[in-house]
């Protein structure tokens, strides 16, 4: 992370008012708890509880599903309750979830602890999203700048939080999976008792609706579907380093230790081009443009592994194309999700900004639950080592088409 970067991020989060800089620093927290455990649960499933890789990959995928599918749940509560409420106890649950998932040593255990964190998860993460995109809004509208550089800092701080998550849990690994999952549910703890004390009860402009009668506009807005169907492909691909990512570390490498350095290569991109790249992309292009983009670079990711992979290529050089991967889907990520994000306030129904990104979440992880499971049987099976890698390039590239033709 370069002294400029830090500098205007710092200098960013100063301009913003205090309740969207407490949101900002939320999504920070959140991160580094939450990818503490993550980047390294697929080798504790396949290793430890001696799961076949086509579970494994079930298993991530309703991890997600439980999290992203039942976003629209939690958006639904935030329109209706506030966000303070759904937070708060999307919090406790993330802490049982963690605790739980420690002490798991069967299959239907890990299910029933990865269940719970999601859908903790489904809780706060679109209680907080959407307050961030409604206030975004706000901001730009009283002239204090685009919404998207505001929605550009949130990702940073995610990634900020996903660079340091990975390596508390590489260096608590060394005692073992059970202090890496401890670890997360502590950092759920302060997250839990600093909300308590500082989150809002009643935030002006909200305007709380009935959780009725929403679904039906939703169902038909074809527009906001289409941006789903493109956002759930970014995200399945995504999701891909946790998945085909680690099997590739394995081959290249022999063992996954390089993988908490991919990740933090993601995340240091992230945190240290994303805002550049955002005011550079808000100047040149709608968000059309700016997914379209983002998903034929993440295409162009898989498709560097799927040309390289079949010469067998070990050690450091064959590394290379795993981390050209990230690189280009870390890229492309960094154009998609401040887009649609800028852009769901403009498809959405007044007062209902939480049902609609929760929605956009469940959609996707509809999406990444059926293809992470369609992966888990390309990687486990005998096909050649570039067949699923071309099938993945495939997914981002075709949903370029599916993208809205406004916007």
């Amino acid at each position: 992370m370069t002294a400029p970067t830090i500098v205007r991020g710092a200098r960013e989060r100063a301009r913003l008012p205090p309740l969207l800089r407490l949101l900002v620093l939320t999504q920070l927290a959140f991160n580094v708890g939450f990818f503490a455990v993550l980047p390294f649960l697929a080798a504790h499933l396949g290793g430890a509880v001696g799961m076949a890789g086509w579970t494994v990959g079930f298993v991530l995928g309703l991890r997600t599903f439980s999290q992203q599918g039942l976003f629209v749940v939690g958006g639904a509560l935030a329109d209706r309750y506030g966000i303070r409420p759904v937070v708060l106890a999307g919090c406790v649950l993330r802490i049982a979830g963690f605790g739980w998932l420690g002490y798991a040593e069967r299959a239907w255990t890990v299910v029933g602890a990865v269940l719970l964190i999601g859908f903790a998860a489904a809780l706060f993460s679109p209680a907080v999203e959407s307050e961030v995109v409604r206030q975004a809004v706000a901001w730009e509208e009283s002239g204090g700048g685009p919404r998207t550089r505001v929605l550009a800092l949130f990702t940073v701080a995610g990634q900020a939080g996903a660079f340091v998550g990975p390596l508390l849990g590489a260096l608590l690994l060394a005692v073992d999976f059970r202090a890496v999952c401890l670890a997360g549910a502590g950092v759920f703890a302060l997250v839990l008792a600093g909300h308590a004390r500082l989150l809002p009860r009643h935030i002006p402009g909200r305007v709380r609706v009935h959780v009725r009668g929403g679904m039906a506009p939703l169902l038909r807005n074809r527009r906001f579907l289409a941006l789903c169907g493109a956002y759930g492909a970014h995200l399945l691909a995504y999701n891909q380093l946790y998945l085909a990512l680690p099997t590739e570390v394995e081959r290249a490498a022999g063992s996954q230790t390089p993988l908490a350095w991919l990740f933090a290569l993601s995340s240091l991109l992230v945190v240290t081009a994303q805002l550049p790249v955002t005011r550079w992309v808000g100047e040149r292009l709608t968000p059309r443009r700016s997914m379209a983009a983002g998903l034929a670079l993440i295409s162009a990711g898989f498709g560097v592994v799927a040309l390289t992979v079949p010469s067998g290529a070990t050690g450091t050089t064959g590394l290379l194309p795993a981390a050209g991967f990230v690189v280009l889907l870390t890229l492309g990520q960094m154009l998609v999700a401040p887009a649609a994000r800028a852009w769901l306030p403009d498809l959405a129904e007044e007062g209902r900004l939480g049902l609609y990104t929760g929605a956009l979440s469940s959609v996707s992880g509809v999406i990444v639950l059926a293809g992470s499971a369609g992966t888990g049987v390309l990687l486990d099976g005998d096909l050649p080592a570039a067949v699923p890698w071309a099938v993945l390039a495939a997914v981002p590239a075709g949903a370029v088409l599916l993208l809205p033709r406004r916007g």
